[in-house]
């Protein structure tokens, strides 16, 4: 069966997604839009997307897309929809979705219609009044803008940052799909050593010890539409035996993870436990204003933004303490936060920035990749211009 298929993402990641399918997936037919990637694939491909993308948010397949302005035209257009060939007669077919920009705002009676419409279809395919729904989920998600509906089935169940191996968090936890994607655009693939400063849940060292050993993120975790009875339970066997054989379960590379409240370091100890890494992951108590930067390697980190555990003041005098400590550093320095001023208080400005969200925060992550030296000649001294100003309404 020829599938349509979209992955959400957070913003700024669809390109990386748009690779992962392309390079890892070895599809052609992929186009990044924002907010979602989209794709055409067979039930292999839907099993392999699950299992193997790291920064997707799902995999939902598209059943189909048109103009609905009037109720009317939303419940003929979602009871054309071939929703027999994936619901069958005792299944669970909830319905979620958001509206914007068009007449049809009223997310409660979208849901209704959408419902009615979808019993409506079924009931004439399988002769049935009512459907008690006993049977597994297939969850029904719809998206209305500018007055143009797309209806789809979730595949995926909970989102894929849930990875399975942190049932536990700090108070402000990074995604996983976003800690990730820091990794990948850094390109770091176990060459050089690696080190997060920050590391909370360990979650940054924890995915980049995962791609190194070519470990599926999905691995330890099942997803809604394995238990589908539209599709071949062994497309699922087969495509966790292909991951199985890719992995480099005793791979060896050095990362290190630290983080001032141990707490922390014990929480990200049991999680790199969990994901089956802690033959490669190290994590250590350490203050990251304190370590010694003066070893090659790569730092990751996405200290505290102000917004979240300290306030804006202690956040940004942790900035410019961490600053002066990699000022010399040799290492690449890749660092996230949410500070408009972040540079001025790390003082000195960054070679790339790349525009993220964690969550529904937007972020930049700050990319240090050349030679310090060399810039420290002829270096902005940030410390030496008058303050900017703040923006009235962070």
């Amino acid at each position: 069966m020829q599938l349509t298929l979209c992955c959400p993402t957070l913003f700024g990641l669809e390109g990386i997604v748009a690779d992962e399918l392309r390079f890892g997936g070895r599809l052609t037919d992929v186009h990044a839009e924002n907010g979602r990637v989209l794709f055409t694939g067979d039930e292999n491909t839907l099993a392999w997307a699950n299992l193997n993308l790291r920064c997707a948010e799902r995999v939902l397949i598209r059943i189909g897309t048109f103009k609905a302005k009037t109720f009317d035209q939303l419940f003929e257009g979602v009871k054309a929809l071939p929703w027999e060939q994936f619901i069958p007669a005792d299944g669970a077919f909830p319905v979620k979705g958001h509206s914007l920009d068009s007449a049809l705002h009223s997310i409660p009676d979208c849901q209704k219609i959408i419902k009615k419409a979808v019993v409506s279809r079924l009931g004439a395919k399988y002769g049935q009044t009512w459907f008690d729904e006993i049977g597994e989920k297939y969850q029904i998600q719809f998206a209305i803008m500018h007055d143009v509906a797309e209806l789809y089935l979730d595949t995926s169940g909970a989102g894929l940052h849930k990875r399975g191996y942190r049932a536990n968090s700090n108070a402000a936890p990074l995604r996983e799909t976003l800690a990730a994607a820091m990794v990948k655009l850094a390109r770091w693939r176990g060459r050089d050593p690696f080190l997060d400063p920050f590391c909370g849940s360990g979650t940054i060292a924890i995915e980049a010890a995962m791609i190194a050993q070519r470990r599926a993120p999905g691995l330890l975790r099942r997803f809604d539409a394995e238990k589908w009875s539209c599709f071949d339970k062994s497309v699922w066997q087969q495509a966790r035996e292909s991951a199985l054989d890719l992995a480099q379960p005793d791979a060896k590379f050095d990362i290190v993870g630290s983080d001032i409240d141990p707490d922390c370091v014990q929480l990200s100890i049991e999680n790199a436990r969990k994901a089956g890494v802690a033959n490669t992951v190290f994590f250590e108590r350490a203050d990251a204003t304190k370590r010694d930067y003066s070893n090659a390697g790569v730092l990751f980190a996405n200290p505290p933004y102000g917004e979240r555990l300290l306030d804006l003041q202690q956040a940004e005098k942790l900035y410019a303490d961490l600053g002066r400590a990699t000022k010399n550093s040799p290492m690449k320095q890749y660092l996230l936060s949410s500070d408009p001023l972040f540079e001025r208080c790390y003082g000195r400005k960054a070679d790339k920035r790349r525009k993220l969200y964690n969550g529904m925060i937007k972020c930049e992550l700050h990319m240090y990749f050349k030679d310090p030296s060399a810039s420290n000649r002829g270096e902005n001294k940030h410390s030496d211009r008058p303050s900017a100003k703040r923006p009235a309404k962070r």
